[in-house]
């Protein structure tokens, strides 16, 4: 019978230091890993959802696809946004290794991403993170970053106050310093480390408000039409990306900010595999800007698959 991990084994195997180590690991190995397929599909009741096809593969060990379901207004229904599975095959031979947990393998990968970018580019004394959203995956960027960096206060944003004083009341048992803000400008001002993961298609993160030395960390925005950022902030930073390919297919900051005339192309200094390769340094003062937007890779989901199968027991 085929191994079937669930929420709660993947949660298990995928402990951040070690999931960011391992995805440092793969992006210094690399794979092959094509620009994932998108497709919108229509529904009546409610704003198109879009399904996301992601593969990826290393050859002659294994190959992942997740199938992914993003479905805009399934807050309102008490149902996740984003929910899906992830497969994994023997690349040789094409069995079928195990099924997992889409949704939880989505979450954990994409905050360990990012944490793993703010190891090179945040201040190594950062201690203040603002968390913009109070969904699954902002949840799980305070225990990521503060993987990675020496947070000692989190502050969220909402623009549902109500949702984010039950995400603080979630993440203060589980040790962590959260209070809860209506100002976002001002929280803007303070924070070391501003993650923003939205389904936003407008501006929340200024590039004017935002102090010297912070590590902007943009989480939504997957496609063309979202945004998390305004023009202010792509042209103040210094940008890097996940990987160039996905940034500039879908990522709406960028190509929002390229359409306006804000910045070019030219603008993305390095994606996460120059870093992790060490071809290039990351941060190069105390006082820069920078600025991290992901879109997702493959590469991220066949690591974190890689780990759930190989935990030991």
């Amino acid at each position: 019978m085929l191994p079937v991990h669930d929420r709660a084994a993947v949660d298990r195997a995928l402990e951040f230091p070690a999931l960011i180590e391992a995805l440092r690991q793969g992006f210094v190995a690399g794979c092959e890993a094509p620009v994932r397929h998108h497709h919108a599909v229509p529904r009546t009741d409610a704003p198109d959802a879009t399904l996301l096809l992601m593969p990826a593969w290393q050859q002659d060990q294994r190959l992942g696809v997740k199938i992914v379901q993003v479905s805009p207004g399934n807050e309102a229904r008490g149902l996740p946004t984003v929910d899906g599975l992830y497969l994994l095959f023997d690349a040789t031979t094409g069995t079928p290794l195990a099924v997992m947990d889409g949704k939880a393998i989505t979450e954990r990968r994409t905050a360990a991403a990012s944490a793993l970018a703010a190891s090179y580019l945040a201040l190594p004394e950062a201690d203040h993170h603002l968390v913009i959203g109070a969904g699954a995956v902002a949840a799980m960027l305070v225990p990521a970053m503060r993987a990675v960096r020496p947070i000692e206060q989190v502050t969220l944003w909402n623009r549902t106050i109500a949702k984010a004083d039950l995400l603080a009341e979630r993440l203060a048992s589980e040790g962590h310093d959260v209070r809860v803000t209506s100002d976002l400008d001002a929280a803007l001002g303070e924070a070391d480390i501003v993650s923003a993961a939205t389904m936003s298609a407008v501006p929340l993160v200024e590039g004017e408000l935002v102090k010297p030395g912070a590590h902007v960390d943009l989480v939504g925005a997957f496609n063309p039409r979202l945004r998390e950022s305004d023009d202010a902030l792509m042209a103040r930073a210094r940008l890097f990306v996940d990987t160039r390919g996905g940034a500039l297919a879908e990522a709406g900051d960028i190509l929002q900010a390229i359409a306006s005339g804000a910045i070019d192309a030219s603008a993305i200094v390095a994606d996460l595999a120059e870093l992790c390769r060490g071809e290039h340094p990351g941060r190069r003062s105390a006082d820069e800007i920078t600025v991290f937007k992901s879109v997702g890779a493959a590469i991220e989901d066949l690591v974190a698959a890689n780990l759930v199968v190989d935990r030991p027991g």
